[in-house]
C-alpha cells in the first residue's frame, strides 16, 4: 500500500469522524496526518515502526493504524464508521466541494440519506430554506451531484492503463507463445476517459484465463468474454488469426470513424484480413493510428503529419517543489528529471496568492533563484529555468509586481481561485492574463478535473486567438485528471499558429511520468512535433 493510500485512508476517516460529530481534536490529527503522509519522502511501508512514530504529528495511534494498513489492507477504526454511515453518504462525500458539515445538515436534519434523494430534493428547492444553503448552493450542488451521476461507471485511462499492463502480461503466459493480445476500443484509442478494459485476442479458447482465475468470468456470447478485474469491467473479443486485422479495426472504432471508413471506400468486403494496416491498403486510404481515430475530419486529411512521440519531449515544464506543495525538494526534482536524461527543467511553484498550495512569498522567490543559480553551477550540461506557476487574479492580472515578474524565465499563468465564473468573465479574465507581456504559457484552460468538476466555461476560440496574437502557448496538463486543454482544440490551435507545451504539472518526482499521458492526449488531436513547446 502506498503512501497516497494510506493517506487518503486517514482523510475518509477524518471526514465520516466529522460527519459523526466526533472529538475535533482526532478529527484535526486524522487531517494532518492525511497532508503530512501524502508529503513523505520514504515509503512507510519501507519504515520501521519506530520510524514512524517519529514522523511528525504521527504518535502511537496514528502510528498503529499505518500498521493495521500495512498488515492486514484496512483499519478498524474506518471499516466501524463506514458501517455506521449509509452508503449513500459515503457517496456523497466523493463529490468535490460539498463537505461533511453540509452532508451532515441534509443527512440527520433531513433524513436524506442517498444521492437520488438529495438531487429530487434540490430539484424540488427542499434545501433552500435549510441554513447553510440557499437558491445559489442548491443550484450549484444539484450541477455537481447530476456531474457525479454522469460520472459513474467510468474510469481515467491511466487507471485502467496501470491495471491492463501487467494483465497483458498475464494473458500472454496461459497462450502459445505466437498468440496476439492487444488493447483495443477505447483504451487503444487512449481515449481520457474509459468505461472498461478491452482486449482483442486471436485465440477462440479462454478457459485457461479463467481456470486460473487470472479474470472472474460474468457472460460470454458470441465470441466476446464479459470479466471483472477487481470489480472493474474486462471484455474481450476472441477471432482467429486470419480475420485480426479486420476485428482489430471493426473493436478498436469509434462507430462514426467505421461508418465514414466505409462511405468513403467502394470496397465493403473487409472480413478475413490478417493486419489492419491490409485493411487500410485494401480500402486505399492510409493507415491511421488510433489516437487520431476520434477526429472528425481525419479521413479527409491528404497527408499526416508527423506526430509528437514521448521521446521528443526534450524538457520537463510545469513542476512544484516543496518551496509550494510539492513532495520533493529542488535539487531532488532537478536531480530526477536530469537523471531520466531530459535537457532541461522549468520549476515552477505556487505564487503568493495561492495560499492553498503554500505559494511563494517575494523573500522566496528570491531564496529560490539563489538555490537555482548553486545548482545550475553544479548541473553544467543541464539547463534550469526559473520560473513559476502564476495564479491569474481576478481581474486577469498575474500575481507580484513588475519588478518580480521580470525576474523570471517564463511563466505560466493559470487561474486557481474564484471557479464560479460565466463565459463572459472566465473568457474576459483570461484572455487579459495571455495579453500581459510577461505571460509564457496558458495553463489548464478551463480548470477542469476530469470526473470530477467540469471546467469553467470559455470561448476557446477568442482564447486561442488571442494566444496567437501574444505568441503565448498553451499548456496541455498532463495530470491524467486534467488534460487541459481538451485534445479536440489542438485542431485549432495548430491552424492558429499557437504551439502546445505537453507539462506534467507534477508535484513529485512520480508525477514527471505523467508526460506519457500529455503526449497520449496531444496525439489525439494530431499535434505534430514542430507544433509541441516542449522540445
Amino acid at each position: 500500500m502506498t503512501n497516497k493510500e494510506i493517506a487518503n485512508h486517514f482523510q475518509e476517516l477524518a471526514s465520516l469522524m466529522e460527519l459523526h460529530g466526533e472529538n475535533p481534536f482526532k478529527i484535526r490529527s486524522y487531517s494532518s496526518a492525511y497532508i503530512t503522509l501524502r508529503k513523505l519522502g520514504t515509503e512507510l511501508s519501507e519504515m520501521s515502526t519506530d520510524e514512524i512514530k517519529e514522523i511528525k504529528g504521527v504518535g502511537k495511534a496514528i502510528s498503529g493504524k499505518i500498521d493495521e494498513l500495512l498488515s492486514v489492507g484496512k483499519m478498524n477504526t474506518l471499516e466501524r464508521y463506514r458501517e455506521m454511515t449509509p452508503e449513500g453518504i459515503v457517496d456523497m462525500l466523493k463529490i468535490r466541494g460539498f463537505g461533511s458539515k453540509k452532508i451532515a445538515v441534509i443527512w440527520k436534519k433531513m433524513g436524506i440519506d442517498t444521492i437520488s434523494d438529495l438531487v429530487y430534493a434540490c430539484r424540488e428547492n427542499r434545501l433552500v430554506e435549510v441554513k447553510g444553503f440557499g437558491l445559489k448552493t442548491q443550484a450549484d450542488l444539484l450541477k455537481k451531484l447530476e456531474y457525479h451521476i454522469q460520472s459513474k461507471g467510468f474510469y481515467h485511462f491511466a487507471t485502467l492503463e496501470k491495471m491492463a499492463i501487467p494483465l497483458l502480461k498475464k494473458l500472454a503466459k496461459v497462450f502459445p507463445s505466437d498468440t496476439t493480445i492487444a488493447l483495443t476500443g477505447d483504451m487503444r484509442r487512449k481515449m481520457p476517459i474509459v468505461k472498461s478494459i478491452d482486449i482483442l485476442i486471436d485465440h477462440l479458447d479462454l478457459a485457461p484465463i479463467f481456470d486460473e482465475q487470472i479474470l472472474e468470468l460474468v457472460d460470454s456470447k458470441n465470441g466476446i468474454f464479459q470479466a471483472k478485474l477487481e470489480n472493474v469491467p474486462v471484455v474481450i473479443y476472441t477471432c482467429t488469426t486470419n480475420e485480426l486485422g479486420s476485428k482489430q479495426l471493426r473493436y478498436t472504432g469509434p462507430k462514426e470513424f467505421l461508418t465514414k471508413f466505409l462511405d468513403k471506400t467502394k470496397e465493403d468486403n473487409f472480413k478475413g484480413i490478417e493486419t489492419e494496416k491490409q485493411v487500410f491498403e485494401k480500402a486505399s486510404i492510409p493507415y491511421i493510428t488510433p489516437e487520431l481515430r476520434d477526429l472528425e475530419q481525419v479521413l479527409d486529411w491528404k497527408t499526416f503529419p508527423t506526430l509528437i512521440e514521448e521521446k521528443d519531449i526534450k524538457g520537463v515544464v510545469h513542476l512544484h517543489t516543496t518551496y509550494s506543495d510539492g513532495l520533493h525538494s529542488l535539487e531532488e526534482m532537478v536531480a530526477h528529471v536530469h537523471h531520466l536524461g531530459f535537457e532541461y527543467i522549468g520549476v515552477t511553484d505556487h505564487s503568493k496568492s495561492a495560499f492553498y498550495a503554500s505559494g511563494l512569498k517575494v523573500n522566496e522567490v528570491i531564496q529560490q533563484w539563489a538555490e537555482i543559480d548553486v545548482l545550475q553551477k553544479k548541473y553544467s550540461d543541464f539547463k534550469i529555468y526559473k520560473g513559476i506557476e502564476s495564479d491569474i487574479l481576478n481581474d486577469g492580472s498575474l500575481d507580484y509586481d513588475e519588478d518580480i515578474l521580470k525576474g523570471f524565465d517564463f511563466i505560466i499563468a493559470s487561474v486557481h481561485s474564484n471557479l464560479k465564473m460565466d463565459k463572459d468573465k472566465a473568457t474576459a479574465r483570461i484572455i487579459k492574463a495571455v495579453e500581459n507581456p510577461y505571460t509564457t504559457i496558458l495553463g489548464h484552460m478551463t480548470g477542469r478535473l476530469i470526473l470530477m468538476r467540469k471546467g469553467y466555461p470559455v470561448d476557446h476560440k477568442k482564447i486561442i486567438d488571442a494566444c496567437a496574437a501574444n505568441g503565448v502557448a498553451i499548456e496541455i496538463n498532463a495530470h491524467p485528471y486534467r488534460l487541459d486543454i481538451d485534445w479536440k482544440w489542438i485542431p485549432y490551435a495548430m491552424e492558429k499558429g499557437v504551439k502546445i507545451a505537453i507539462n506534467p504539472d507534477a508535484h513529485s518526482k512520480e508525477g514527471v511520468g505523467d508526460i506519457r499521458y500529455g503526449v497520449a492526449a496531444a496525439r489525439k488531436g494530431g499535434l505534430s512535433k514542430e507544433m509541441c513547446f516542449s522540445l
